[in-house]
C-alpha cells in the first residue's frame, strides 16, 4: 500500500507541477541556517528602483508612440486628411494597432498623465496632448457630417453620437485631466455630451441604477462603474456641480449593493435585474475596474463628502479579498477565486496600481499592503516585452452565465485594456518607491 501510495504522489507532481513541492535542498539544520537559503521564486522578489520602473514603462511608451495613429487617411488611397478637406464615413485612422478614441485609451491617456506628474518628463504628457489635439481638430468637420448624415457611422461617431458608456466615459474623463495637466483645447462638445449621456441618456433601472439592455434587458455589468464615475468626478470637480458627485456616490453604492459579496470581499461581474439568482462569476478585470472606481471616488470627492468613510472601508474590503487571491507568482487570475484560470495582466495592474495609490494616498499603511504591490508590480513588468508589448491581457469581453466564457477568453498584446493599467500601476510604484523604502529583510519583503 506504501508503494501504491509514492507512485500516485510521483504521478500527481507529474501532471500538476503547481502541486509538487520546489526548492528541494539536501541541507540540514547541522550545516546550514536553512531560513537563509534562497528560495525559487517565479517572479523576481526583490524591490524595484526608480530606474527599474522607468525602464518599463519607456519601453511601453516607445511602443504606444509608434502604434497609436495621430491623423486620419483615406480608406481607397490610403492618401492623408486634413482638417481643411472634405470628411466622410471613408476616413480611417492610419495604420497603428490601436484606436486613438476608445475607452481603453482613455485610461491610457490618465497612466500618462500619472506619469508625467511623477516623472515630470514631459513626453508622456505630449503623447496626450498630440492626440487630444488631433481628435479636436477633426471634430467639427465630423459633428457637420453627422449631422447631415445621421444613420452613418465613422472613427468619431461614438464622441458624437454615443451609444453606450463604453463610447465616450473614459475619453471625456482623459480630456477633463488632460485640461488639468495644462491642454488647452475646447473639449465642450465632447464633455458636454459625456455629461448629458450619462445623466439622461443611458438605460437605468427604475430606481436610476445605470444598466444595459445586452445580453439581456436589464442587465448591470461592473465594468460601467468605471464607464461613467470617474468622468462624472471630473465633471462635478471642473463645474463644482455638487450632482455629479452626489450621482457618482448613488451610482457605487448601487452597484455595491447588488454585486459585491462580503464574505468575499469581491464583486460578481453581472446582475440580471428580477432574476432570483445570480450566478457569480468574479472576472478579474472588472472587479480592477470597481476597485480603481474607488480609488477615483476617494481622490476626487471634496473632503468632506459624507460617504468619504464608507468608501475607504469599501476598498479595505475589497483588496482584503484581492489579495487574500493574490496568486504566488504575484498575478491574479481571470476568475479571481478560480485558480485553474489563467494568470491575467491587465487586472493585476490595475490592483497593484491600486495598492499604490492607496499608500501614497495614505489611504492604506505601507507595512501590510506594499509587499503586495510590489510582487504585483513584478508580475505586470515581466510581461512587457521586448517591443514593448503587453502580453496575457484578456481582449474585450462581454458578459456570461458560465464559467467557460470566461476560461477561453484569448489574450492577446494588441488588447488595448493592458496598457493604460500598466502605465497607471508603474506610475504609481514609482511614487511609492520614491517615498517609501522597502528592503528584503530575512529572507521577505518589508518596510526598512
Amino acid at each position: 500500500m506504501k508503494n501504491v501510495i509514492l507512485i500516485l504522489g510521483a504521478i500527481v507532481s507529474t501532471i500538476i507541477p503547481g502541486l509538487a513541492q520546489k526548492n528541494i535542498t539536501a541541507a540540514s539544520d547541522a550545516n546550514a541556517p536553512l531560513h537563509a537559503l534562497q528560495p525559487d521564486y517565479p517572479t523576481p522578489y526583490v524591490v524595484p528602483n526608480e530606474a527599474q520602473i522607468k525602464a518599463t514603462v519607456d519601453k511601453v511608451y516607445t511602443y504606444l508612440e509608434k502604434a497609436t495613429p495621430a491623423n486620419l487617411i483615406h480608406k481607397a488611397s490610403g492618401e492623408g486628411w486634413n482638417p481643411y478637406q472634405i470628411y466622410s464615413d471613408q476616413l480611417v485612422f492610419a495604420k497603428g494597432d490601436f484606436r486613438p478614441v476608445s475607452y481603453e485609451f482613455g485610461v491610457t491617456y490618465h497612466g500618462m498623465l500619472a506619469l508625467e506628474k511623477v516623472s515630470g518628463d514631459a513626453k508622456y504628457k505630449e503623447f496626450v496632448f498630440k492626440r487630444l489635439k488631433f481628435i479636436l481638430e477633426t471634430l467639427p468637420k465630423a459633428y457637420q457630417y453627422t449631422q447631415q448624415n445621421p444613420t452613418k457611422s465613422h472613427v468619431l461617431s461614438g464622441l458624437i453620437n454615443p451609444k453606450a458608456l463604453d463610447d465616450i466615459g473614459a475619453m471625456s474623463m482623459a480630456f477633463l485631466k488632460a485640461k488639468r495637466a495644462g491642454f488647452d483645447g475646447d473639449d465642450s462638445l465632447i464633455t458636454q455630451k459625456a455629461l448629458n449621456f450619462i445623466l439622461k441618456e443611458e438605460h437605468r433601472l427604475p430606481d436610476k441604477t445605470l444598466a444595459r439592455m445586452r445580453p439581456l434587458p436589464n442587465t448591470i455589468w461592473l465594468d460601467d462603474l468605471y464607464m461613467a464615475i470617474p468622468a462624472l468626478l471630473q465633471l462635478g470637480k471642473d463645474s463644482v456641480n455638487v450632482n455629479c458627485f452626489n450621482e457618482a456616490v448613488f451610482q457605487f453604492e448601487s452597484y455595491q449593493k447588488r454585486m459585491f459579496n462580503p464574505s468575499l470581499g469581491l464583486f460578481m461581474h453581472g446582475y440580471l435585474e428580477g432574476s432570483e439568482e445570480h450566478p457569480e462569476f468574479h472576472w478579474a478585470r472588472a472587479n480592477g475596474w470597481a476597485l480603481l472606481t474607488n480609488a477615483e471616488l476617494l481622490e476626487y470627492l471634496p473632503a468632506n463628502h459624507p460617504a468619504r468613510p464608507a468608501l475607504l472601508s469599501q476598498l479595505k474590503k475589497h483588496l482584503k479579498g484581492l489579495m487574500a487571491h493574490q496568486d504566488g507568482t504575484g498575478f491574479w487570475h481571470q476568475l479571481i477565486d478560480r485558480n485553474d484560470s489563467y494568470l491575467e495582466t491587465s487586472a493585476t495592474a490595475i490592483y497593484t496600481y491600486v495598492l499604490a495609490k492607496g499608500i501614497n494616498q495614505g489611504w492604506l499603511d505601507p507595512r501590510t499592503y506594499g509587499p503586495a504591490a510590489i510582487l504585483g508590480w513584478q508580475a505586470t513588468a515581466s510581461k512587457v516585452n521586448a517591443q514593448g508589448q503587453v502580453d496575457g491581457t484578456c481582449v474585450g469581453t462581454g458578459l456570461g452565465w458560465d464559467p467557460a466564457f470566461y476560461f477561453n477568453r484569448p489574450i492577446s498584446p494588441f488588447a488595448a485594456h493592458g496598457y493604460g493599467p500598466v502605465l497607471l500601476a508603474g506610475s504609481a510604484m514609482w511614487e511609492m518607491i520614491k517615498n517609501h523604502p522597502f528592503e528584503v529583510k530575512d529572507s521577505a519583503i518589508h518596510l526598512r
